[in-house]
């Protein structure tokens, strides 16, 4: 079975800080902490794949081999299981070909998957809660028409590259290594254009921009994204699109503020109705509800409004709305 990627498991950017990382490992430590949730195996799970996702992004030298290899790369069984299969020149080998594009032996693939886009996504917190569609506008390469992406003139098509033979790759021999690298002519694709579009000029890509219809499911916050599949930049010569990922970034709010899936508000009250006790409208994100203040109330005094918070996008039960009464004094004037 597949593990899951360490940045979704701890709902961070890849970028993130070790601040980041670390706030986010506590949020989940302490939401998923078999102490707080006996008996619950899916907790249990949830907190294991917590740890061991921050255990390795928190450090610098397995988090830069996670980025370049995966799970392979800080995966002590992936290596053992390289060393014992495979012979010296072939783990070498491996590794050379990770780093100057592409596997050893046969001809490669001669198209490429576009580049992975990010679209940064300003919300409001109403609609980060209650959920919403919006249109965004994203530069990126497509393929060009005229050449329908092969990057050759309309009538005509790519050939073999003679330097590579179509493989993609060179060998070279240096001393006891033999190395692979990129073709220098080709750069991997196998083919070269000898009459290039005049459109994209042989790349057979050209820049625009589209408009997308982005869903966003209620109850996101900020560091979640929204992958859109196929919707990042054209591979070179016909490739794959990338994807595009939509970062949710959550605006402060005049009232409400928002710690997990708990809403937080001050609200004033009169010095009467702090001594005598009585009713009170509180302001919701679903409108107003009545709040019932009890006589000698002092300043500062937490009242919690169950329900009345976020349900998060990753499930579980609403969050409450926790109300900070706050007395008014009145000041005499004297002149």
């Amino acid at each position: 079975m597949a593990k899951k990627d360490y940045y979704e498991i701890l709902g961070v950017a890849r970028n993130a800080s070790e601040a980041d990382l670390k706030k986010a490992y506590r949020r989940l430590a302490m939401k998923y902490h078999p102490d707080r949730n006996p008996d619950d195996k899916e907790s249990v799970e949830r907190f294991k794949e917590a740890k061991e996702a921050y255990e390795v992004l928190s450090d610098a030298r397995k988090r830069a081999a996670y980025d370049q290899f995966g799970h392979a790369g800080v995966d002590p069984g992936a290596a053992a299981g390289a060393g014992a299969g495979g012979s010296f020149s072939d783990i070498f080998g491996d590794i050379f070909g990770d780093i100057f594009g592409g596997a050893r032996g046969g001809p490669q693939s001669r198209v490429r998957r576009g580049a992975d886009l990010r679209y940064n996504l300003d919300l409001s917190l109403e609609d980060a809660v209650h959920g919403t569609s919006v249109k965004i506008r994203v530069p990126t390469l497509v393929a060009c028409k005229s050449c329908e992406g092969s990057g050759a003139k309309k009538g005509t098509t790519p050939t073999t590259c003679p330097t590579c033979g179509g493989h993609g790759q060179v060998r070279m021999q240096q001393g006891f290594f033999s190395l692979q690298q990129a073709c220098p002519r080709c750069q991997g694709t196998g083919q070269v254009v000898s009459d290039p579009c005049r459109e994209c000029r042989g790349v057979g890509r050209v820049q625009e921009h589209k408009t997308l219809s982005v869903k966003i499911p209620a109850g996101v916050d900020t560091g979640d994204r929204i992958r859109l599949a196929g919707e990042g930049e054209v591979g070179e010569q016909g490739g794959p699109a990338g994807d595009l990922y939509v970062y949710v970034q959550v605006q402060q709010h005049p009232i409400f503020t928002r710690e997990e899936n708990n809403l937080y508000c001050e609200v004033p009250i009169s010095f009467v109705t702090a001594c005598l006790g009585g009713e009170l409208e509180v302001p919701t994100l679903d409108g107003r509800v009545k709040l019932k203040i009890a006589p000698e109330t002092q300043s500062g005094k937490l009242f919690r409004l169950r329900g009345k918070g976020v349900r998060s996008v990753h499930g579980g039960p609403v969050g409450d709305l926790l109300c900070r009464v706050v007395v008014e004094t009145t000041v005499a004037l004297y002149e």
